[in-house]
């Protein structure tokens, strides 16, 4: 397969990831440049370690980096309509960070503009790419199982971002569960049709002032009548938490931490064993590849993304009901995408819906 010469726009802490993993990790692609107006020290070393330039301007860098066939977008959400247009603009393929954008309409009139000009358009939703969530995915796939009742996933970050990083974010749904929103997707290979969201600031009292939330608990009803929930924290002191169960009519699956060692002491003083791995830097550093290599295999051999922009645009859809639940106090349905009307409420512990 040709190298496919890649763009990264954004050079904030995950650009600088995909930069890195473009450049050392990634068969199929090759780095041609970053754009970031305000780069790091950390990626400043990198460029020039790397022989890349990094540039200010992402007009200038479609010009003056030659043939760009890709570019990987992690700039700042509300930025990634704009690049993803200069990058159609150009011809190139697109790599999109999630969410895939700052509101629904945009991201479908990305998935649009990347359709009509035939082009590759992957949304960064790393953790389908994970071996344990994979091994998951499989069992479910395979009957393993049987028919799915109950989904879990747990998904609990070390520690808040900056207040900064939370004013801009997007809020806690669409930034944080949104993974775990796409995870559901991916593990029952089913839709989810209605939400009821509570949520809380428990953590740091200053998120709350930011207009956010730091803890959630989302109930989920899937098509096929299923069940799920997804439990969300800002802060777990022993480190990444991140698990996911599913229980069918045929048995159940589930999946634990990464940790550095399975190494379990027993002795007088108790039953010891490793804490997760810190953050996700460490627990997902291999997924980060493995996306990246599935969108090149994408791109060189003309065959779907293994993550659509349909797939970006669900996830959002059901972040958004999430939203509307946890502001109205209702459990709030999601019709079909393209479907007329609107969305139907119903306050807990009612038994009839009002249309909104």
């Amino acid at each position: 397969m040709e190298q496919v010469n890649t763009l990264v726009a954004g050079g904030g802490r995950i650009g600088e990831i995909h930069a890195r993993n473009v450049f050392a990790s990634t068969a199929g692609l090759r780095l041609a440049g970053i754009v970031e107006p305000h780069p790091s020290e950390s990626l400043m070393r990198f460029a020039q370690q790397a022989g890349v330039r990094i540039v200010t301007d992402l007009s200038d860098a479609l010009e003056r980096s030659g043939d760009i066939d890709a570019v990987i977008v992690a700039t700042p959400t509300a930025l990634h309509e704009e690049v993803v247009n200069a990058a159609a603009s150009v011809g190139a393929h697109v790599f999109c960070e999630k969410p895939l954008a700052g509101d629904v309409e945009s991201a479908r009139r990305i998935v649009s503009l990347m359709e009509n000009a035939g082009k590759t358009l992957q949304v960064g939703f790393n953790r389908r790419f994970d071996h344990n969530f994979a091994a998951l995915r499989n069992a479910v796939a395979t009957g393993a199982v049987g028919r799915v009742e109950l989904v879990r996933v747990t998904s609990r970050d070390p520690a808040p971002p900056g207040l900064e990083y939370i004013r801009t974010s997007g809020g806690l749904f669409m930034d944080m569960t949104i993974h775990d929103f796409d995870m559901v997707r991916f593990i029952t290979a089913d839709e989810v049709v209605s939400v009821f969201a509570k949520g809380a600031c428990l953590v740091d009292e200053r998120i709350g002032s930011a207009g956010d939330i730091d803890t959630a608990v989302v109930t989920l009803t899937f098509g096929n009548g299923a069940i799920g929930v997804i439990e969300n924290s800002r802060r777990a002191t022993y480190g990444y938490d991140q698990r996911a169960a599913v229980h069918g009519s045929g048995g159940a699956a589930e999946t634990g931490n990464d940790v550095k060692s399975s190494v379990v002491v027993s002795d007088a003083t108790g039953v010891h064993g490793e804490t997760p791995l810190h953050f996700f830097l460490e627990r997902y550093r291999d997924s980060f590849v493995a996306e990246l290599e599935s969108f090149a295999a994408a791109v060189g051999n003309g065959s779907p993304p293994e993550v659509s922009g349909r797939d970006g645009i669900e996830a959002m859809r059901i972040a958004d009901a999430c939203r509307v639940s946890l502001s109205d106090g209702c459990e709030v349905s999601i019709p079909e995408e393209g479907q007329a009307g609107t969305r139907a409420t119903t306050p807990a512990g009612s038994g009839a819906g009002a249309n909104r």
